[in-house]
């Protein structure tokens, strides 16, 4: 298995390589755009969790705790450190 911080790493690319500049100039995407991806789906064994272990780590921030398919797809997740 890959290691949590290099999956946090490959993660934060994605969401630089998917994501937007908001106005305070932090970088942020969908949770359905991210799930949806191709490139994201095969990196990632489990998204979730990944994004789980970034939050913890306060590299990423999002509403809630838990993302689900579909009923979370318009969640932003933002980087908090670039």
């Amino acid at each position: 298995t890959m290691n949590v911080e290099h999956e946090i790493s490959l993660l934060v690319e994605e969401i630089r390589r998917l994501g937007t500049k908001n106005a305070d100039g932090q970088v942020s995407v969908k949770f359905g755009v991210l799930f949806a991806d191709e490139k994201c789906a095969n990196l990632f064994e489990a998204l979730v969790g990944t994004l789980k272990a970034a939050k913890r780590r306060k590299i990423i921030t999002y509403q809630g705790e838990l993302l689900l398919q579909g009923v979370h797809d318009n969640v932003d997740i933002t980087l908090l450190q670039d």
